[in-house]
Parts: C-alpha cells; structure tokens; sequence
C-alpha cells in the first residue's frame, strides 16, 4: 500500500484515465453560471488538473482556481493557462472577503469534507468569499443512491487504459461507512512496467439531498437547483440547451444555491 495517490501524484495519468475532450464539465458549470446571471470573478474550488477552470476562463471569466495538490497545480498552470492558480483546503480557505460572484466545487470535490465541522468550514468560506448574492455550483455523489441499493458496491469496477506506452489496470471497490456516513473507495492499480502493485484509499462524505438542502439555508445560501441530472457525469451525460431534472434519486447531485443578498 503507498501512502500517495497515483492519479493526484501524476496529473497527466489523471487526465488519460479521466479524458473530457468535450470539457463537458465546464461548459455544464459554465451553464449553471450562465442561466443563474452569475457576475465574471468565479473560484473553482479542487480545480484538480485546471481543464474545467481554463473553460471558465476561455469563457470570459476571471478565474481563480484552488486545490491542495501542488502536483496538480503545477501541470494546470503549465497545461492549462489563463485562470491563477493557489493552493488552499477547501475544508477552510480565505482567498479574501467578498471576492468571487461565484464559486464552483466539481466532481465530488466537497464531499472531501468528511464531518460537520468540515462542511461547515468549507460552507462558511463560501460564504466570506462570495459577494452578496454570488453563487455555489457544485456536483457530486448522491448519498441517497445507496439507501438500499448496492449495485455500485457488489462487484469491483474494472478499468484498464494505456497511457505513454504502460498499459494500466485500476479495480475499485466502494464500501459505505454507516457510522462515519463515508463512502470508502480502495482502489487497485497495476501495470505491465515491473511496477509492483499499489493500493489507495479514499473516502467521501454521503450527503443526502434534504441534508444538503438544510445545511445550505443555516448558512444563508438559497437553494436554486437540487437534482439528479442531468450533469458531467450522469448517464445519459448533460448536453447544450438540457434544464435541470426535478429528481434527486440517481447516484449524481447537482446543487445551485444563491447567498443570501443581506449577507
């Protein structure tokens, strides 16, 4: 077991087991922002490689983006230019007090908030960073998929992808902490370089739609948008020109919240 993350750690692997061509993610956060009037300065929080930021950014928005990989930010300052890239936690940053007109928090990014305390202090920041009435887009696993249902936990996902010449071979397996409300993720990874295999563990914070819902009004934000797809991830995917769903039962939740404009 290595103490690294292989994907977070090689960035370019990252973008090869993950491709988005299409930036499929930004252009759905770039609707989100769009639909709701959202002003130009925008923070995406856990930016990651930086390919949803630069979208922003070629969009015409004053990008900030942020995340805790110095791996990370290192490949999107010099893959992907244009927004100004800063290492922060999200679990409790300060990039400066009413900032941003928006932050946006993708790919399960928030659900790196593991407790209460966590969330509260990624919520709370928001809040200092936001201007009155600036908004959170954010998307991510929907705890509420695996009330009683296990698909996603009985059989391991295989995936194998080749990237500069090694083959690759990931196994996951998620399991849900009841206790903590985590989902815990180990992953597998093996080569055909003579690398000897590595195993990584991660986990997320199962939120449910009604628990987001509340925990995001204690904080001043309006919910705008609560639902299940269709977003980046779902299947079938978001396409141009598709509104929000009024679900919130598939395995994705997508959220638009306004800060209250009295702050």
């Amino acid at each position: 077991m290595t103490d690294g993350n292989l994907l977070t750690d090689h960035p370019e692997l990252y973008e090869a087991r993950f491709p988005d061509p299409g930036r499929l993610a930004g252009r759905w956060a770039e609707d989100c922002l769009r639909r709701h009037g959202a002003g130009p300065r925008v923070l995406d929080m856990g930016c990651g490689t930086g390919r949803d930021a630069a979208h922003l950014h070629h969009a015409g928005r004053t990008v900030t983006a942020a995340d805790l990989s110095e791996a990370m930010l290192a490949h999107a300052r010099a893959r992907h230019p244009g927004p100004a890239y800063v290492r922060a936690d999200l679990r409790g940053f300060d990039l400066g007090r009413a900032a941003f007109d928006a932050v946006v928090c993708l790919d399960s990014s928030l659900l790196y908030c593991h407790t209460a305390d966590q969330l509260d202090g990624f919520l709370s920041s928001c809040r200092r960073a936001l201007s009155a009435g600036g908004l959170l887009v954010a998307e991510m696993r929907n705890g509420a998929y695996f009330l009683g249902r296990t698909d996603l936990l009985d059989t391991p996902a295989v995936h194998a992808f080749t990237w500069q010449g090694t083959a690759y071979r990931s196994t996951t397996t998620l399991t849900v902490d009841r206790t903590a409300q985590l989902l815990r993720r180990t992953r597998l990874w093996t080569s055909d370089d003579g690398a000897p295999p590595a195993e990584q563990r991660s986990a997320w914070r199962l939120l449910f739609p009604q628990e987001l819902r509340h925990v995001l009004t204690t904080h001043g934000f309006e919910v705008l948008e609560l639902h299940d797809g269709p977003g980046p991830r779902t299947e079938p995917p978001w396409r141009d020109g598709r509104l929000p769903g009024s679900t919130a039962d598939a395995d994705r939740l997508h959220v638009v919240a306004r800060l209250s404009a009295t702050r």
